[in-house]
């Protein structure tokens, strides 16, 4: 099938365009950057204005990149800044149209304005899949025709465990790591980790507004990590803290499924649904205080054989859930297209 995948052809936007090209279908990646540039600038512009006037930018080219690749499916990645006017012309391609978001366009300041010409084009979509259970209700809220629940996804290609060379493992090696992007909360949460004691390494961007950063800063290893050398320093760490968003009022992240996949050890907030994803100390380890994260990790760290065991045990388990790419965006595609948009291999 020939699929118009809108989204950026970086991160887990393109890690969702090659799972759908495995498939074995003709993906045409069409990427609304290439029309803004790729300046911080305009990052900010869409988070904070809303990307007012967006649309007489990169609705033309957008439209004529799908227009001509002849699509028998449109694929929406995100989408936040792809107002109702584009998505009027996408239907009149006569095909399906899908959108997939892992963020959360319904609630927290988080997300400030950007989501607002995703909201407003909601009702044009044949399908919209979510990440969060409260979502399905609000887009349903929002206008959207059908909405559905997925959990989010590891990549089969990005997040297979492979081995690091010795040099890596000397320059990223860790014992207790966090890779992720500073919000008010992880602040006040990584600076009683450190207070208590625990040999904690940060990875990740805007730690530097943290009021704790004083604190932070001798912690902080370096910036956001991307493909493989987000895998390796995730495999040179001997455990991996799961923090999640209050704002995108997340009871899972992607890091919940990469970990695991990667074969390295999930030391994770308890919630219903990290509950529900693997068997508490056994496929992974949840916590629900800094006292009882700093205890679960020295615990890890003091047992080579549990620890080894953990990583082994929630790999597993991911599989078993099926919770990667491949096999969430073939469900997302029976539910708009049924058995003809399955794996043709």
């Amino acid at each position: 099938m020939r699929i118009a995948y809108i989204g950026p052809n970086w991160g887990t936007s393109r890690h969702r365009a090659d799972a759908l090209q495995r498939l074995g279908h003709n993906v045409g990646l069409v990427d609304p950057w290439d029309c803004l540039g790729h300046s911080q600038w305009v990052g900010r512009w869409i988070h904070h204005a809303g990307a007012v006037g967006v649309h007489l930018v990169i609705d033309e080219p957008l439209f004529r990149q799908v227009r001509q690749s002849k699509p028998e499916l449109v694929w929406v990645n995100q989408g936040e800044f792809l107002g109702p006017k584009l998505l009027q012309r996408l239907r009149t391609l006569s095909v399906p149209i899908v959108n997939y978001t892992n963020d959360d366009p319904f609630g927290g300041y988080q997300n400030g304005r950007r989501f607002r010409p995703y909201l407003k084009a909601l009702p044009y979509y044949d399908l919209v899949a979510v990440v969060r259970e409260l979502n399905v209700r609000e887009a349903i809220d929002h206008g959207a025709r059908r909405a559905v629940r997925v959990f989010m996804s590891a990549d089969e290609v990005a997040h297979h465990p492979r081995e690091t060379t010795p040099e890596d493992r000397r320059r990223y090696a860790s014992e207790v790591a966090f890779v992720g992007t500073w919000t008010p909360e992880r602040g006040s949460f990584m600076a009683e980790l450190i207070r208590l004691g625990l040999p904690l390494s940060i990875w990740g961007d805007r730690w530097h507004k943290a009021r704790e950063w004083p604190k932070l800063k001798p912690h902080w290893r370096g910036p956001g990590l991307h493909d493989e050398r987000y895998a390796t320093v995730i495999l040179s760490a001997k455990v991996l803290l799961g923090l999640l968003s209050k704002a995108n009022r997340d009871l899972h992240t992607q890091r919940s499924m990469e970990i695991p996949a990667l074969g390295a050890v999930l030391c994770a907030e308890r919630t219903s649904e990290h509950l529900s994803l693997y068997d508490e100390g056994v496929e992974a380890v949840f916590w629900s205080t800094p006292e009882e994260c700093a205890a679960a990790c020295r615990h890890l760290l003091a047992n080579d054989a549990y620890r080894h065991s953990v990583a082994r045990r929630g790999r597993e388990r991911l599989q078993r859930n099926g919770h990667y790419n491949e096999q969430v965006l073939a469900a997302i595609l029976r539910q708009v297209v049924g058995r003809v948009a399955e794996s043709i291999r």
